[in-house]
């Protein structure tokens, strides 16, 4: 029976440790909390993921929340003018639902699951130095802590990494108390809000520890009058900053919020990270390799709200390379072929994502606003969440965009 450790106990490194698990793989999984500690502490993220990713937990018999879970059924999209009245507003239709669970409470209910079946799990915040002395006892070792010491065994991809400095402060509120959008109160959507030089708010319904909630997320650009969460340490502080920059900027979608109140005292987050593709074997001083995994490797900005899906994907692509390579050595050559297995869908990710960080060129803007005319417009866009590489047929290129919007106009 083939050992293998995994550090890190995320969207990846969990859903690869239980598909490792079912498939008799003896596996060690390192955790730097507990569950208990995961599911009372501050919130992780934002999640939201499409129907692909969906599936890969499906697959493997992990979608454990799906029936709580608030159905999200499209991708909404508007745009403000100058003086803070929307300019673009539409909404697309998924071809399959999208779902959020926040990772509280899918980290927390996987790692008791992985433990129940019998995984080693090993509550410890792993260095480099652990590594070097673990990784002699595995045949293969991967790192999915996406921060801390060890991401700095990966060197950086220059040709692959456009942006060395951050170009979003992030800020998030978990709420309860959010109204409907009237323009589609029969149906949960992610409203994607733009403010053309300032930012992005995106509203996105939720599973969380006290039941169905909203996420408020706020995208701003650093040094613009959205950048103002940082050093910010209350809560309530926190969510009265929000209100009054949705009040201020997108009137539309206070107006739905005024009733909105905290999930609970660890319902926010705030931080900001350069995008950033790693190379992916990482070397230990003694001279043992580490397979990189999920965004470890590739570190996208969440504008696009890849993260979850893009973690779900790698831990897909992961457990069929580690099953097809049998008994073989996991050597170095295997590691560089599996993570460019996984970079063939991850590259149209980072290529969308980097896109959508800077000013949109006006062929974009020509895509958005026929997108309110043409309904399936709105449609091919919001399905482009769930596989980015659509984008290449139509959003890079202003002669494909334009080839693209006169096919359907005159359909």
């Amino acid at each position: 029976m083939r050992k293998i450790l995994i550090v890190g106990a995320g969207q990846s490194g969990l859903q690869l440790a239980l598909g490792l698990q079912s498939r008799g793989y003896e596996v060690t999984l390192m955790s730097n909390r507990t569950a208990d500690e995961i599911r009372s502490g501050r919130v992780m993220s934002t999640q939201c993921m499409f129907h692909t990713a969906l599936q890969h937990e499906r697959d493997l018999g992990l979608n454990f929340w799906e029936s709580q879970a608030p159905d999200i059924e499209g991708v909404g999209v508007s745009v403000a003018g100058p003086d803070s009245a929307r300019v673009i507003d539409w909404v697309g239709r998924l071809d399959g639902r999208a779902q959020s669970v926040d990772q509280r409470v899918k980290m927390a209910g996987w790692m008791e699951t992985f433990a129940q079946r019998g995984g080693q799990l090993v509550i410890h915040g792993a260095a480099v130095g652990d590594l070097d002395y673990f990784s002699r006892a595995y045949d293969l070792v991967l790192v999915s802590a996406g921060k801390g010491e060890l991401v700095s065994m990966f060197e950086r991809d220059p040709e692959r990494s456009p942006y060395a400095a951050p170009q979003r402060a992030l800020a998030v509120a978990y709420v309860h108390g959010l109204g409907p959008r009237p323009e589609h109160p029969e149906f949960d959507a992610v409203r994607c809000n733009l403010v053309p030089g300032v930012g992005e708010l995106f509203v996105m319904p939720t599973l969380t520890t006290s039941g169905r909630a909203d996420i408020l997320f706020w995208e701003g650009v650093p040094g613009g009058p959205l950048d103002v969460f940082q050093g910010v340490k209350d809560p309530d502080e926190h969510l009265s900053l929000t209100l009054g920059l949705l009040e201020k900027f997108l009137p539309w979608e206070y107006a739905r919020a005024t009733k909105a109140e905290l999930t609970d005292a660890g319902g926010t987050l705030a931080g900001r990270y350069a995008p950033t593709v790693r190379k992916p074997v990482g070397r230990l001083p003694g001279g043992g390799l580490v397979l990189g995994v999920a965004d470890v490797v590739v570190a996208n900005d969440p504008i696009t709200g890849q993260g979850s899906n893009s973690a779900s994907k790698c831990a897909a692509s992961y457990l069929s390379a580690i099953v097809e390579h049998g008994d073989r050595p996991f050597d170095e050559d295997w590691m560089r072929a599996t993570f460019e297995r996984y970079w063939e869908t991850a590259r149209h990710v980072t290529k969308w994502t980097n896109a959508m960080l800077a000013p949109p060129p006006e062929h974009v803007l020509t895509l958005l606003g026929a997108a309110g005319d043409l309904q399936p417009v709105a449609d091919r866009f919001a399905n482009g969440f769930n596989d980015p590489a659509d984008f290449e047929s139509y959003f890079y290129d202003p002669a494909r965009a334009e080839a693209y919007l006169a096919e359907v106009a005159g359909a």
